[in-house]
């Protein structure tokens, strides 16, 4: 997996295993004796669902852990007059002439039908480190892109709404 993460997506992670090991796993276990109370399992569809339910769980407490083990961990700060992690930006597409709101996120926040663009995105890429009323190429592919134009930073937005994309 390998992802770039931030401290704070690790801490996400965290509170999301302790959340569902601590909680849910034990709902989700009363659910399965409570359906297996009920008789014959074998068209008991309360009892699949609830089978169904409890492993989901489980797998995405196990995938939440191998994230966090393998996680190269970056740093989220940056100069107060450019472009970083978890930065609100409005970008100006020079082809288009038209403006959009972008927040720069790690790959696993990630959402562009939410304005959520990733670092490791043609678009975070160019954008990283960039001043107001600079312009930036986004390489799409080999001699394949286009140009934009940082008009505005917000360092003061907060990532605390931010979900870690479950896949």
């Amino acid at each position: 997996m390998y992802d770039k993460l931030t401290k704070s997506d690790i801490k996400k992670m965290q509170d999301e295993i302790d959340e569902r090991t601590l909680v849910i796993r034990k709902q989700a276990l009363e659910a399965v004796k409570e359906a297996r109370a009920q008789g014959d399992l074998s068209e008991n569809f309360e009892y699949k669902a609830a089978k169904q339910f409890k492993n989901q769980n489980e797998s995405r407490i196990r995938y939440l852990e191998k994230m966090i083990k393998t996680a190269t961990i970056i740093d989220d700060s940056s100069a107060d007059d450019e472009v970083g992690m978890n930065n609100t930006v409005t970008v100006y597409f020079d082809e288009d002439d038209e403006e959009e709101v972008y927040k720069i996120v790690t790959t696993v926040r990630g959402d562009t039908l939410h304005g959520l663009i990733s670092i490791d995105s043609p678009l975070g890429k160019a954008l990283m480190g960039k001043k107001v009323g600079e312009k930036a190429y986004v390489e799409v592919k080999e001699g394949v892109g286009y140009y934009v134009t940082v008009r505005a930073i917000d360092k003061s937005s907060s990532d605390a709404d931010d979900k870690i994309r479950k896949y």
